[in-house]
């Protein structure tokens, strides 16, 4: 009887390798890597402290979106002082509203989080709520309304009288308008922002209106150094070269080329040399002093929109983000 029970245990511990080990489907799941796969903590953004790391996070938003982190974005803008002068501001303001209306789903949570705001700077939400896109941008604008009371009469206006929104603000408004639609296309990769500013090119060769002029040079310019940058934004601009009027056309085309060979700075040299032809021949407010500061400042703002976004540190004008232009402006374009 011994003998049999040592038998079969002998029997039992030679057979259990086999019995026990996994089978050829377990085995090939095991090789193939299927075991639970531990996840790795990223590491926290870094904290918006300047203007300019702002202003560096929106110039790669567009590889990186990350929309939660407008609300810390938009409160880092006022810490800053970028948006105490609202002239100044469109890039942010048109990218505050790219954020939104690239993201409908969560849009009012994005606006719920920026609050509170202090009254003086909620503007930057009524207008970015307006230039937003949306679908339901007045209902959304009527649901945060009694959070902005100091805001009643702007509010109103785009909710009732008709006030513009970023696709029916004229660009030859100021340097607002094209900083805003700069700010939406930073958010969105949306061509409709650059058609328009496309369409201020009709002005970069004006001989009678220096405010056009330098609106349109500004803009051939900025769609200029941003395309040299930008390989999607470049091949965006060749396929609107056709479609175009033959000034247009032209002038987007020597933007595109400028990009492709690295030669932005001739675009500024041939902007300063028609300014320069239409102080000598153009009507005589181009040689009011007052005058020539306002055009310099609105120079000054745009060519700032690209410099600070794409992180150049010579832009080849003064640019000061946030400060006083209008000085700068007249040594540099003012009669001499």
């Amino acid at each position: 009887m011994r003998i049999r029970l040592l038998a079969r245990v002998i029997a039992i511990l030679l057979l259990a390798p086999v019995l026990f080990a996994p089978n050829p489907l377990v085995r090939a799941l095991a090789a193939a890597g299927t075991k639970p796969n531990v996840a790795r903590k990223q590491p926290p953004p870094a904290p918006f402290t300047s203007a300019e790391s702002v202003m560096a996070w929106i110039g790669g938003y567009r590889v990186k979106p990350e929309p939660e982190r407008l609300p810390k974005a938009v409160h880092a803008m006022i810490a800053s002082g970028a948006l105490n002068d609202l002239d100044q501001a469109g890039v942010y303001v048109g990218f505050v509203a790219g954020v939104l209306g690239d993201n409908p789903g969560t849009a009012r949570n994005l606006i719920a989080s920026v609050f509170p705001l202090p009254p003086e700077h909620q503007v930057i939400v009524v207008k970015a709520i307006a230039f937003s896109g949306l679908a339901e941008w007045k209902e959304i604008m009527m649901e945060v309304a009694e959070r902005m009371p100091a805001r009643k009469v702007l509010i109103e206006k785009y909710l009732y009288k008709n006030a513009p929104t970023l696709e029916n603000l004229p660009l030859d408004s100021g340097a607002f308008a094209m900083d805003a639609n700069w700010g939406y296309y930073f958010a969105t990769g949306s061509a409709d922002p650059i058609e328009r500013v496309i369409g201020a090119l009709v002005w970069s060769a004006d001989k009678n209106n220096l405010e056009k002029l330098t609106l349109g040079n500004m803009a051939k310019w900025t769609l200029a150094s941003n395309a040299q940058r930008s390989p999607d934004l470049l091949a965006l601009l060749k396929t609107r070269v056709a479609a175009q009027k033959p000034p247009v056309a032209a002038a987007l085309k020597d933007a595109i080329d400028a990009a492709e060979e690295y030669e932005v700075g001739r675009i500024r040299k041939a902007a300063v040399a028609a300014v320069e032809e239409l102080k000598a021949k153009g009507p005589e407010n181009a040689r009011n002093v007052q005058w020539w500061g306002q055009a310099g400042t609105t120079t000054l703002a745009l060519g700032c929109v690209v410099a600070s976004a794409l992180g150049q540190v010579q832009v080849g004008i003064p640019c000061v983000l946030g400060g006083a232009l209008g000085t700068a402006a007249t040594r540099y374009l003012a009669p001499q």
